[in-house]
């Protein structure tokens, strides 16, 4: 039975429990759990971190802790009893445990590791507390440390500051918000700047000497010098060194270490040094011989100094190196430091040149005691102190000390009958006053134990001895009186035995007879003469003679005159002795009445430290004078009194005011001196205003606190005396005194006059009082002093100086005990209140009116906290904050809101008050707020007399609201004021709402106040503080616990008040959309279930109002992007707003339009959030960009919104430039640039644009696209738009950048020819499943790969793209259930572009760098084949049933664009029977083998062996049984019979089988020559397997005349024939048969053939003749018959379809302005000028039209594409002439020549074929001049025209131009025909046909054919498909029908000779390809 438990509330798991038991919950070693139940050893309850998750557990693993339990039940929470910090501890290490280790992911290594220490710190800390065994100061340490350590933590991790007293945290509830704000301020003040010390102390570490020639041992002395005062400022410290220079006891640290004291701030100066003097210890001389002499003398070594700011800069653990300077003089010895310091170091050597001494110095700072605890190991080990010369700054009461410091300064003696002067040591004792040596007190410095003697040192030959020695003698105070100092003078000679001879002596007393002590200064003393062996033990007998010339009696004239002195300089630092008489004359004042009056008259000239030393003697002595005789020295006494009191304020003995306290409470025994006192001090009051000179009374007032102290203890003690007599009395003199004090307080003066001044010097010191009288008086009384006191100043008080002081006053008084009682509280109140209200409103001394509000405010909480009194102090209370909310809360809120829009003040001081005030006041309001109750609100509301008063306080708080939440208001790591702000402002807009309910509604509707409103509630729930899903758990935890969702009850008070506001909503559509909006996107889903409807309910408004929800919808779409780019909404967010609102509308009139709505609006967020997903990602990837299109599309044209179109045009524009996809980036600039025109429209600044005119915008986008396609090496494109630019300049005649432009322009067309460009791979990728986003769910892209980027690197990028995705291995379009699955699945395969401009690729003789342009640009669409066998698969030749499934993609847009990948269209699926595929596989192997063939032949190939590898894969097909198998397969009966209507294709895979043995036949010639010695079996091989298979192909020989000779055939461009025989051929009949069309296949270029016999031979020699000359390589051009391999030599297998197009005609200069923009792109030398018409024919020379244009049997729809049409046989004359059956007519025409007999006029060229169509479908064909000779028909068209000028809607036919050949010996001059700019049409012109003049078979000439598109076969032979070998041509007859010919135009006429001589205009251009409209690249 499970039972709820009592006690059993928390435990510790004490090991892991695995919880496999049924309701088990597993446990980990140290969690903390709550229990809720028990039952026979099992617990049941939660783990505190995670209280969702119930359980049960063993109670044997659980340790119990004590605990409270707060509300007891089913909410009930567990608060461990423990010591808070171990509470805190505990919580913070869990809270930095889990980032600690995410540090470590982010290899933040350094924080990483230092917090790793910390913890292990803490936990070790931890352990010390909790095991409890400390004392009970280390346990403050301790916990001191570990606060640190926390705060440190929580500060490096961006924690929140924790506000503490004494070490344990605060509940913010149960202390004042001001407190707490001080709290805060305090902890962060103390983070940021530590209080500089005002002590410092030096520490020295000797280390050793470095000298070479030592060998004696040294003394060093250390002093603080001042330079500028040249005095040392501190005694010597004293170190011996032996000979090695090391220290003599190196295990007594105190010997070699020391620290220089109770340095203040001012000794830190560049002028004060550390000042080194050595004295080595040995012989006289330094370099003198051993045993000369065994005495030692202490004689000069060296000087070293430093100054004591290098040690500021320098690092204070490094080791000092001392130079050290020799004496050279020893009379200088005593300067010699002096004479360093100034620099003058020339004087002396260096005493070696490595001669140094090695110390450690370090400056501490701080007081000693601090330094103990820090540097702990400094003082255990052991340290001297050196103490300065003097007291500190700071004087101690307590402090002992006696030391007597004396310096030996010089000497003068006489020569004593010595030649030489002497060599002098003094010897000084200490002797008592029995004459016993005193033993341990002559001490040569710190460091060193005192001894009984000292000996000075000895300066060599001199008279005149200047030593400048200082000793210290620490005398006992006892055994001062009769003790005295004697001075032994000895001559020291250096011959003999070097004995020391005494010869005189000096003494001098330490105290004099009157009990003064020696004073300071120096001393002459006299020098005694002696014997040598005169014993000077009988000290009585000297010590009566004189000491000192200055004491000598005048009579006594011979030891005056006596020249032989001896100087000394005395100092004493004693806390017990004095040198003053004065001061002893008033302490023994009782010995001489009759000085008290001049004692107490000199008392304030005698120094302040000498009063201090006797303070308790000096005040009993003034008391005992008092109380003698009153009367006589009541004044003097006061007097004195107060020059004591006031000594006791200065900072050096402030330390005593202590002592004096002590002194009043414990010693002071004058019971009758109030009266005195309060007469004195009444008399001074009562002559304030009359005074002249106020000094004086100042100085009484300033002493008011302790004349108080003085006054009120006298009486207590006469109370206790006398049972409390005259109490009366004592009571009317203060009243009388206070009386006098309100009179002078009254009084109103100037601000300078010196009255002003004494006021406000009392004014400080008043509050002090306070205390004091409350010993006497009951507290109302005293309050009521001080309420008459403060109310007696003046209100209009002009001095600014006494307004400050004012407040002072009333802030101590606030602060003070008097003001903390109850009773007198509200007496004081309303005064402090009065000045408050007045300082607020005029804004003075803000700071003081904080710090006053702050102690008010604190005080009520604390006493609304205590429980004891709660019953009789609430309603004091709540009077309290009723009369502050009456007088304060209005001005409290101007002042914040005055703060807050103040400029910022510039000093850093300035602004740290500044922002010190404003936190101040925030808290005071908010402590306000916080204890204001409903009866205040109701009493704060009810009190405006007006609505526009109340109106104007609703404004006021709402925007103090807005500034308090602003995120500057508090420091970042503020969360626990933020919160309780917060809390107070949601209670306080709870209260109000009500006010703006019944106020401000209905026909009192106020829209400022509910904007207002509204406005503060949505920025209160959209703070960062309250976002509680990025908090830790445990924080949340905390939060929800002690506020709730803060967010959800703003939420629920907003809709309230909406739902209120009836038609008024109307006011705030579609102003609050925005804002309302934002408060949906926060990811708390009751706050948005809440607030969602309120968008239905504003459509409905809107509806009504204007019968659409436009505005809505636009404001809606306008908000929804900004907040979802900041990373605001989720895909939560987009179902719960779909599915709420479609809800809300299903039974609205407006349904329809309002489903419209939510689906536009959802379909956004779609796209939105993916794009915010996509762009969270690092690098720039597909996504990205793909996401960022499908955004800029869906602004285009889903929602129209420009602007936003036009931002992501950018966003996209800045990816593309980022990844590098510089030509994807101009495409993408493009769709900004075709939205300006060349107009000079002003535009406004936007995005980085600056303001300008849209022509400039659009010229700067022009140039930047240019240099992107110029990167992207998309030349083409570029030229188009430099050409525009051109255009623009030359309009507006700005000639230098027309220049420029043209020179940009020529340089693309340099890179076009001379740099490489990489073809790109082209894949089709699927995406398949509901995990991917929506712009890519369940569509198929086609993408442009990367340079160099083949398939598997593809897939891999795309993997690494989606690394969820599941790559398909198959190619097959997928079902439903993948589509469904909630995976992601990518299928990826390579597919091939279908190019669109066919015309430039089949062309001849244009470059390999221009056609890789148009094979990879532009391209809509493209193919993937996939082979199949269809029905029975034949084992012997699978080619009977081997059909491909070709797949056409067709995209949105073509590639490249403003993507790198598109989205597919359009698919379509055809099959390619067995035979189409057989007709495609040969025609691409003749294609492969004639580019390899030219390539090897123009020398384009390094070695051959893929033209042998091809050859020999081609004749000995031994895989599949070459053609063979086709033969088999194709050509047998059954077939023939079975596919009867296959007839044509079998003649057309005859046809290619022939032309295939041709090319070889070609391919082994070329072969031949340029075969390596070593591969010639090899082709011997190849030559015999031919012959074989020529005969299995029926081909026994070519005809011979077509072997005649070869033709000279290089790479390029052929343009001239070398005397060329002209031949009479007869083409076939005109009439092409339809056939099924076959869908293009990849690298397939078809060809027809003619009849093998009559062009083998020509076309082998073709290949293998080479020209004789560079010169004939340029002139030579192609006969019609000729096989152009060159124009192919480049033709990849990807080339596909092209369509033909006439894109040479001359454009017209009438049509210019019709096409401004095309026309740009063609210059005016561009245009062709030789094409030129001539008359028109006979109409007996015309054919009828009707019979060509059955022979070319045109399409009838042109918009089909090319693979759905009937494609009719076009007719073969050269291998190479037609490609995929669609031949182009300005190819062939352009580079037509004519031979030249019998020469004859040109005739018109036909006009592009998108003119033609819409004259008539008949294709124009040339009509020969001579009759005699048959015409040509021309090869039909049978391709859609896709060419450039097709695919610009915009362009005209009109852009086509016909070019002329150049030749020596012939001319074919031509004409372009226009047709009429608006016809368009996409059919082309049939290519002309060359006219053969004369038939010369025999001829030894090559016979030179132009003609790329020959006849077909002859329709006999079509008809009769058993014939075996095709008829010749020279043997067909071609039919008699005459060509129309076209009229010319008459405006496109041009004038001009024509020229029959055999040579053509040299100045014709060449054509060039069309030029297209950039927007449609």
């Amino acid at each position: 039975m499970w039972i709820p438990t009592e006690h059993e509330k928390y435990g510790v798991v004490l090991a892991s429990f695995r919880g496999t038991v049924q309701h088990g919950l597993p446990l980990e070693i140290g969690d903390t759990v709550q229990i809720l139940e028990k039952c026979e050893g099992w617990y049941r309850g939660f783990i505190l971190k995670n209280p969702n998750i119930k359980g049960i557990f063993p109670s044997s693993y659980i340790h119990l802790k004590n605990a409270h339990v707060k509300n007891k039940g089913q909410f009930e929470t567990v608060i461990p009893v423990e010591d808070s910090v171990i509470t805190e501890m505990t919580s913070t290490l869990r809270d930095w445990g889990a980032m600690w280790k995410q540090l470590y992911v982010k290899n933040e290594g350094d924080l990483f590791h230092r917090l790793w220490h910390v913890m292990n710190e803490i936990l070790d800390l931890r352990r010390q507390v909790l095991v409890g065994h400390l004392t009970h100061d280390r346990m403050r340490d301790v916990k001191q440390h570990i606060t640190a350590r926390l705060d440190w933590g929580n500060e490096q991790l961006g924690l929140d500051l924790v506000p503490r007293r004494e070490f344990s945290m605060v509940d913010p509830d149960e202390i004042s918000v001001t407190e707490l704000y001080r709290l805060m301020e305090h902890r962060h003040r103390k983070k940021e700047t530590p209080a500089p010390a005002s002590t410092h102390h030096l520490f020295v570490h000797v280390k050793s000497l470095m000298s070479a020639n030592l060998g004696e041992e040294l003394e060093v002395f250390f002093h603080i010098y001042d330079g500028r005062e040249n005095r040392p400022l501190s005694e010597r410290f004293f170190v011996k060194l032996n000979k090695s220079g090391l220290p003599k006891s190196p295990e007594k640290t105190e010997r070699q270490c020391t620290l220089f004291v109770d340095l203040g701030s001012s000794d830190l100066r560049k002028d004060v040094y550390i000042v080194v003097h050595i004295i080595r210890i040995g012989r006289m001389g330094a370099g003198e011989k051993k045993n000369l002499c065994s005495v030692q003398y202490r004689r000069p070594f060296g000087c070293a100094v430093v100054s004591i700011a290098d040690l500021l800069t320098a690092d204070s653990k490094d080791d000092h190196l001392l130079k050290v300077y020799a004496c050279n003089t020893e009379s200088e010895w005593h300067q010699i430091h002096e004479n360093l310091i100034k620099k003058a170091n020339s004087r002396y050597n260096l005493s070696g040149s490595n001669t140094g001494l090695a110390v450690g110095l370090q400056l501490l700072h701080g007081d000693i005691e601090q330094l103990r605890r820090e540097y702990m190991v400094l003082f255990t080990r052991g340290v001297s102190i050196t103490r300065k010369l003097g007291f500190s700054d700071v004087i101690m009461p307590g402090e002992m000390r006696n030391d007597l410091y004396i310096t030996l300064e010089k000497g003068e003696f006489e020569k004593g009958g010595k030649s030489v002067a002497r060599n002098v040591e003094i010897t000084v004792y200490v002797l008592d006053i029995d004459g016993q040596i005193l033993k341990s007190h002559v001490a040569a410095g710190a460091g060193e134990p005192g001894g009984d003697e000292y000996h000075s040192l000895v300066l060599y030959h001199n008279n005149s001895p200047r030593w400048a020695e200082q000793i210290k003698l620490p005398i006992p105070v006892d055994m001062f009186r009769g003790s005295h100092v004697r001075f032994e003078f000895r001559h020291c000679s250096t011959k003999d035995k070097g004995e020391k001879k005494l010869f005189g002596y000096s003494f001098v007393p330490l105290m004099q007879e009157d009990g003064r002590t020696l004073p300071d200064g120096t001393h002459e003393l006299i020098i005694h003469k002696c014997e040598e062996n005169t014993s000077l033990a009988d000290c009585p007998r000297y010590l009566k003679m004189p000491f000192s010339k200055a004491n000598l009696p005048s009579n006594n004239q011979t030891l005056k005159g006596t020249k032989e002195s001896f100087w000394i300089t005395s100092f004493l630092c004693s806390t017990k002795l004095t040198q003053n008489g004065d001061m002893l004359d008033l302490l023994k004042w009782r010995a001489h009445p009759e000085r008290i009056n001049d004692s107490l008259s000199k008392l304030k000239e005698i120094d302040g430290s000498e009063i201090v030393k006797f303070l308790q003697d000096t005040l009993d002595t003034l008391f005992g004078i008092l109380d003698e005789s009153s009367q006589r020295y009541g004044l003097k006494v006061f007097d004195s009194l107060v020059h004591i009191i006031n000594l006791l304020q200065d900072s050096k003995f402030q330390h005593f005011k202590p002592v004096m306290d002590t002194y009043i409470e414990s010693h002071f025994a004058g019971a009758l001196s109030y009266r005195d006192l309060i007469k004195v001090l009444k008399w001074y009051v009562d002559r304030i205003v009359d005074a002249e000179h106020q000094d004086h009374i100042q100085q009484v007032l300033k002493a008011s606190e302790y004349i108080f102290k003085y006054i009120i203890q006298s009486r207590r003690l006469f109370s206790l005396a006398t049972g409390g007599q005259n109490e009366e009395e004592f009571r009317v003199c203060i009243h009388e005194l206070f009386m006098s004090i309100r009179f002078f307080l009254s009084q109103e003066n100037k601000t300078t006059s010196p009255v002003a001044q004494t006021q406000a010097v009392f004014l400080r010191t008043f509050p002090a009082v306070y205390g004091e009288l409350l010993k006497i008086f009951t507290v109302r009384e005293v309050a009521g002093f001080v309420r008459e006191t403060l109310g007696s100043l003046p209100t209009a008080v002009h001095a600014d100086c006494l307004e400050a002081v004012k407040l002072q006053c009333i802030t101590k008084t606030v602060e003070s005990q008097l003001y903390i009682n109850p009773e007198s509280r509200c007496i004081l109140l309303p005064v402090v209140l009065r000045v408050l209200q007045a300082h607020m409103q005029e804004q003075r001394d803000l700071v003081m009116c904080a710090r006053i509000l702050t102690s008010m405010l604190s005080l009520i909480q604390k006493e609304e906290n205590g429980t004891a009194v709660s019953i009789t102090v609430e309603p004091v209370v709540s009077e309290e904050v009723e009369l502050i909310v009456e007088s304060l809360l209005g001005v409290l809120l101007r002042t914040i809101l005055e703060i807050s829009n103040r400029p910022q003040p510039a000093g850093p001081a300035m602004r740290l008050q500044f922002q010190d005030v404003t936190g101040e006041f925030v808290a005071c309001l908010l402590a306000l707020l916080r204890q204001m109750s409903d009866r205040h609100y109701q009493q704060l509301l009810q009190a405006f007399s007006s609505k526009d008063n109340l109106r104007d306080f609703l404004l006021q708080i709402f925007t103090v609201f807005r500034i308090l939440i602003r995120p500057e208001m508090f420091s970042k790591d503020w969360t626990v004021m933020r919160l309780v702000t917060n809390n107070v402002i949601i209670t306080t807009v709870l209260y109000l709402s009500d006010a703006l309910r019944k106020n401000f509604l209905n026909d009192k509707f106020d829209y400022k106040v509910w904007d207002s409103y509204f406005y503060l509630s949505v920025i209160f729930i959209n703070q960062p503080c309250l976002q509680l899903e990025s908090f830790s758990p445990s924080k949340r935890k905390k939060i929800l616990e002690k506020y709730g969702d803060m967010r959800v009850m703003m939420g629920c008070e907003i809709f309230s008040m909406w739902q209120n506001l009836g038609e008024h909503k109307l006011n705030f559509i579609p102003a609050m959309i925005g804002p309302f909006l934002e408060v949906t996107l926060v990811p708390q889903p009751d706050l948005r279930n809440v607030m969602i409807p309120i968008f239905h309910d504003m459509m409905d408004w809107e509806q009504r109002r204007s019968g659409n929800f436009k505005q809505v919808e636009a404001k809606l779409i306008d908000k929804l992007d900004s907040l979802m780019s900041e990373g605001k909404g989720d895909e939560t967010y987009r179902e719960l707003f779909n599915s709420i609102l479609l809800k809300k509308i299903e039974r609205e009139t407006w349904r329809e339009s309002g489903i419209s709505l939510i689906a536009t609006v959802t379909r956004l967020m779609e796209r939105l959030l993916d794009y915010r997903d996509c762009m969270k990602l690092g690098e720039v990837d597909g996504k990205k960009i793909g996401c960022t299109v499908s955004l800029l599309n869906f602004y285009k044209t889903e929602l129209n919104k420009e602007e936003m179109y036009i931002r992501y045009i950018h966003k996209l524009y800045d990816l593309h430039f980022k990844a590098q996809n510089y030509t994807e980036a101009s495409y993408t600039l493009l769709l900004y640039d075709e939205l300006l025109e060349w107009s000079e429209r002003p535009l406004r600044e936007f995005l980085n644009y600056p303001m300008q005119s849209e022509w400039q915008r659009k010229e700067y986008l022009h140039l930047t696209i240019v240099q992107n396609f110029d990167r992207g090496k998309c030349w083409e494109n570029g030229i188009i738009l430099c050409r525009e630019l051109a255009d623009q300049y030359e309009s507006y005649y700005d000639y230098r950048n027309l220049s420029k432009m043209r020179m940009m322009e020529a340089s693309l067309y340099d890179k076009i020819m001379d740099q490489q460009r990489l073809e790109p791979e082209f894949f089709r990728v699927g995406f398949y499943g509901k995990k991917f986003p929506f712009f890519l769910r369940n569509k198929e892209f086609v993408c442009r790969g990367h340079d160099y980027e083949r398939l598997e690197a593809f897939q891999q990028r795309m993997l690494n793209e989606f690394p969820h995705a599941i790559a398909m291995q198959h190619v097959n379009q997928p079902d439903q259930t993948i589509y469904q699955a909630d995976a992601q699945y990518l299928q990826i395969y390579a597919v091939t572009p279908i190019p669109e401009s066919q015309d430039v690729l089949q062309r001849d003789g244009v470059p390999d760098n221009i056609k890789s342009f148009y094979k990879f640009n532009h391209i809509w669409r493209f193919r993937y084949d996939r082979p199949f066998h269809k029905g029975t698969k034949d084992k012997e030749n699978e080619f009977k049933s081997l059909w491909v499934e070709r797949t056409t993609l067709t995209l949105v847009q073509s590639l490249p664009g403003i993507s790198r990948w598109f989205e597919v269209d359009k698919r379509e699926l055809v099959e390619v029977s067995p035979l189409e595929n057989a007709i495609e596989v040969i025609e691409n192997k003749n294609l492969q083998l004639r580019t390899l063939i030219t390539q090897c032949q123009s020398r384009q190939m390094q070695n051959i062996n893929p033209l042998t590898m091809c050859l020999n894969g081609v004749i000995d097909a031994a895989v599949n049984g070459g053609l063979a198998r086709y033969q088999e397969a194709f050509f047998v009966k059954d077939y023939i019979m079975n596919h009867p209507e296959d007839g044509e294709k079998i003649g057309r895979l005859r046809e290619l089988m022939f032309e295939q043995a041709h090319i070889l036949e070609y391919g082994l010639a070329v072969h031949e020559k340029y075969v390596p010695q070593d591969m010639r079996p090899l082709h011997k091989k190849l030559v015999d397997q031919f012959h074989l298979m020529k005969s299995s192909l029926g081909i026994q020989e070519f005809p011979a005349y077509v072997r005649a000779s070869p033709v000279h055939f290089t790479n390029g461009s052929p343009r001239t024939c070398r005397n060329s025989v002209p031949n009479i051929i007869s083409p076939d009949g005109g009439r092409g048969v339809a056939r099924r069309s076959l869908p293009s296949y990849p690298a397939v270029n078809r060809y027809s053939s003619s009849s093998l016999s009559s062009q083998a031979s020509n076309e082998v020699s073709n290949i293998t003749g080479q020209s004789e000359s560079s010169d004939e390589v340029f002139n030579m051009q192609p006969s019609p018959s000729t096989s152009s391999l060159s124009s192919n030599h480049s033709a990849s297998p990807n080339v596909t379809s092209s369509a033909p197009s006439s894109a040479r005609g001359s454009p017209q200069m009438a049509e210019k302005h019709k096409h401004s923009r095309e026309n740009a792109c063609l210059s005016p030398r561009d245009r062709p000028v030789s094409a030129i018409f001539p008359n028109p024919m006979d109409p007996a020379q015309r054919a009828p039209p009707h019979q060509i244009g059955d022979a070319t049997l045109p399409r009838s729809d042109p918009n089909l594409s090319a693979p759905d049409k009937v494609r009719p046989t076009p007719s073969s004359w050269s291998l190479d002439s037609v490609k995929e059956g669609a031949p182009s007519f300005s190819d062939s025409f352009g580079k037509m020549l004519c031979p030249p007999v019998p020469p004859r006029p040109p005739y018109s060229a036909g006009s592009s074929a998108k003119n033609m169509r819409s004259q008539s479908p008949v294709s124009a064909s040339r009509s020969p001049q001579k009759t005699t000779v048959p015409p040509f028909t021309p090869s039909p068209t049978e391709c859609q025209s896709t060419s450039l000028v097709s695919n610009s809607p915009v362009l005209s036919g009109s852009y086509s131009s016909g070019i002329s050949s150049l030749s020596r010996c012939s001319v074919s001059e031509a004409s372009g025909t226009e047709l009429p700019a608006g016809d368009h049409l996409p059919h082309p012109l049939p290519p002309p046909t060359t006219l053969p003049n004369s038939v010369s078979s025999s001829s030894d000439e090559p016979i030179r054919r132009e003609n790329k598109t020959p006849p077909p076969y002859s329709v006999y032979e079509r008809n009769n498909p058993r014939r075996p070998v095709p008829l010749p041509h020279s043997l067909s007859i071609p039919p008699q029908t005459d060509p129309p010919a076209l009229p010319p135009k008459p405006h496109q006429l041009r004038t001009g000779s024509m020229k029959l001589d055999g040579t053509s205009d040299p100045r014709v251009p060449r054509p060039r390809p069309l030029p297209r409209k950039v927007s449609q690249l």
